[in-house]
Order: structure tokens, then C-alpha cells, then sequence
């Protein structure tokens, strides 16, 4: 990994851009990097899950981030694959083209089209962030344990079940999550805190109250707010923040 860029907020949170490599076939995953204010100690982890696209999500992921430094806590993001800069993927995208012809004409979203569209990402991005962890994780003033957080959520599944230095997890209820699935969820056991929008118009509420009651864990919560997908109160990323600091401190 090496550091592209680096910038130092007013509240003294240090920004950097790095370039994650080493992983055979693919050249280089952009990625950002939060730490809190310089003079503090070593700070636990948090992987910020998102959509794909650094650039039209750095306004959210940075908030999110600046929030997690006040707090004591370190954030990272990456490039999916196929968003931002990085080589398109056919597959994903003519998936992405059906669900949204099928959609747009009323049409139930079949499981076909769901897994088309999620599981190669999973698949691939998985790995990618287990890679970025390494890196992340050998830096003097990163530690762990390691926090999720955000979505897509099936990759936040994918990543609680094979990476065991994920200490505890949010879920965002807000994206597509294919029914084979749900065996993975079941087999989570982490602390879980999951967010749900009631009225989020892309969602289906059903699947989400569905996949919540698959996953695995003891101490899991489920915190459900009236609006549609991109009303997430402020107050629920505050309680997300308490939740990590009592499973990541």
C-alpha cells in the first residue's frame, strides 16, 4: 500500500489517499484513509462499507469517518470493483440494466436478478478488503479490533463470516441481498447493529425484518426509522458509534 495524497482537517483528523496493490491481476484499488487528531494513540479500525464510487460518496463516507476520529476510532474505504476509475464489469452491469427495466415497469425482482447483480461483487470485493485490512492493520497507528460498517450489506456478510478480525458490525438494510444468503447470516456471531429505513422505496421490508432474524448473533439490534433511503436520522449514526465503542475499545 502507498499513500497517494494527504490532508489534515480542521478538527485535526488526518486524511490520506492510498493505492492498495499485491493482489495477482489487478493493478491497484484506490482507497482513503481516516485517522484521528496527530498525539493519539494507536486507534481501533473501522471499514466503512458503501455502494462504489469514492468520489460521489465522499461527502457521506468523510462524515461518517470525522465522526468515527471524534469518537477515537480510525476509518478506511475502497474502490468496489467496477465503480469509480476501476474496469467495468459486463456482468454486473447488464444485471444492474434488468433490475432496473424490471423496476421501472413494476415487475417483481426475480432471485436471478439479484444474484447476477450481487454475488460476483461479493465474490470479488471480499478478498479486496481482507487485503486492504492487512495492509491497514501493519500501520503504527492502526489497531485492532476492527469494526464494519455500512453496506452493501451482502458484502458486510460475506466479510463478518470469513474474516475473523471483524470484532462487530453495522448493517445498513438498504441494498438487495441474494436468499443464498441467508445460510451465510446465520452463521455470523458478532455483536450486529442494523439499521433500517420503514420506508425505503428500493428495499423490500420484508427481506430485510427476514435477514435480520437469520443472523446468528446473540447480541444483535435492530433499529428501524420512518423514511425512504437516504433519511437515515443523525441520531442513528450517533448510536451506531456507541455501539462500536462498546465492542471496539
Amino acid at each position: 500500500m502507498r499513500f497517494t495524497s494527504e490532508k489534515r482537517h480542521e478538527d485535526g483528523v488526518l486524511e490520506r489517499g492510498f493505492m492498495l496493490g499485491g493482489i495477482p491481476g489487478i493493478p491497484g484499488i484506490p482507497g482513503i484513509l481516516w485517522t484521528p487528531a496527530s498525539g493519539s494513540a494507536p486507534a481501533p479500525l473501522i471499514l466503512l462499507g458503501h455502494p462504489g464510487g469514492l468520489r460521489p460518496m465522499y461527502p457521506r463516507l468523510a462524515g461518517r469517518a470525522r465522526q468515527s476520529a471524534a469518537n477515537g476510532f480510525a476509518s478506511a474505504a475502497i474502490e468496489l470493483p467496477g465503480a469509480g476509475g476501476r474496469p467495468r464489469l459486463p456482468e454486473t452491469e447488464q444485471a444492474r440494466a434488468d433490475l432496473r427495466a424490471a423496476l421501472a415497469a413494476g415487475e417483481p425482482l426475480g432471485d436471478s436478478i439479484v444474484d447476477r447483480l450481487v454475488l460476483p461483487l461479493v465474490d470479488l470485493a471480499v478478498p479486496e478488503w481482507q487485503a486492504a485490512l492487512d495492509a491497514l492493520l501493519d500501520l503504527p497507528d492502526i489497531r485492532g479490533p476492527v469494526g464494519f460498517s455500512g453496506g452493501i450489506i451482502a458484502i458486510g456478510i460475506r466479510l463478518a463470516r470469513v474474516e475473523p478480525r471483524i470484532a462487530a458490525a453495522v448493517f445498513f438494510a438498504g441494498s438487495f441481498v441474494p436468499r443464498a444468503m441467508f445460510d451465510e447470516a446465520r452463521r455470523i456471531t458478532i455483536p450486529l447493529h442494523v439499521l433500517l429505513q420503514w420506508d425505503d422505496e428500493g428495499n423490500d421490508r420484508q427481506l430485510s425484518l427476514d435477514l435480520f432474524d437469520a443472523f446468528g448473533s446473540r447480541e444483535k439490534t435492530l433499529q428501524a426509522n420512518m423514511g425512504g433511503h437516504g433519511g437515515v436520522p443523525r441520531f442513528a449514526g450517533e448510536e451506531a458509534g456507541r455501539f462500536f465503542s462498546r465492542h471496539l475499545v
